[in-house]
């Protein structure tokens, strides 16, 4: 079945040695699949040229946010964005480039063959730095234990959902969340989504630095400890204030009955 409209969505925040090349790329794996492409870029006030990389490419808008607010909230822009342009499917992933265009096709494909509302990206050989690893084994292993089982890469970037099923998710997510997808994963488990989970290689960040730009530059980056004990005491105090405390907004949400698939 070829789709009337396929959305991928972008956050990114200096990533123009890279994100052309990873959109030319999907680009091509995915234009089969549907008979209008778009793409929404949400560009974190990118001190590169992000921002002006794709001035002459008409199927790509890029959303300068007014302030650098990090990832989440900037991931949260480009849903909304996507969203917008009212697509059959809308395909999340990150501005650096971490996977394969073709695993976009195995996962659009899974999506609209095996009757699901969102599939994740899970993602095999990982390249990101230590603490990131750290990062999400921790709040994976919460997460397990708030949903009643395991889910597989809670954080992945890598997300392909049916409109009306992360229309949900967006809505009751405040739009300056931290992990986003973290409460996304977990509301999923528990109000009913059909969700399906697909291995994907997960590669270094395209451009010159292997190590991405969010917490520095350079090869041999680390994350200073106070920093990361910082954002992890902040994600896990979000965690429980959005999705696991009693009366936490996250935890009514249940996908309707009439919702198409």
């Amino acid at each position: 079945m070829t789709l009337r409209h396929l959305a991928v969505v972008m956050p990114a925040y200096n990533e123009a040695e890279g994100i052309q090349g990873f959109i030319d790329e999907i680009r091509d794996c995915v234009s089969p699949l549907a008979d209008h492409v778009s793409f929404h870029v949400a560009d974190d006030r990118s001190t590169d040229a992000t921002a002006t990389v794709f001035d002459a490419v008409s199927d790509v808008t890029v959303e300068v946010q007014p302030l650098n607010r990090g990832h989440g909230p900037t991931a949260l822009s480009a849903y909304r964005a996507g969203l917008a342009a009212d697509p059959d499917v809308l395909v999340h992933v990150d501005g650096d480039g971490q996977f394969y265009g073709s695993d976009f096709v195995r996962l659009i494909n899974a999506l609209t063959t095996e009757d699901a509302d969102v599939v994740h990206g899970v993602r095999d050989g990982r390249t990101d730095p230590w603490y990131r690893k750290v990062l999400t084994g921790a709040v994976g292993l919460l997460i397990a234990l708030a949903a009643g089982r395991r889910i597989p890469d809670v954080n992945t970037p890598l997300r392909a959902y049916r409109p009306d099923a992360l229309r949900l998710l967006v809505d009751a997510t405040p739009a300056d969340a931290t992990v986003p997808h973290v409460h996304f994963s977990l509301a999923e488990a528990r109000a009913g989504f059909t969700v399906r989970y697909l291995r994907v290689a997960s590669i270094p960040r395209r451009g010159e630095s292997t190590t991405g730009t969010m917490w520095g530059r350079g090869n041999s980056v680390t994350l200073p400890p106070k920093r990361l004990r910082r954002f992890v005491r902040v994600a896990l105090v979000e965690a429980w204030t959005l999705s696991l405390r009693p009366s936490a907004p996250l935890r009514g949400i249940r996908l309707p009955e009439t919702v198409a698939r």
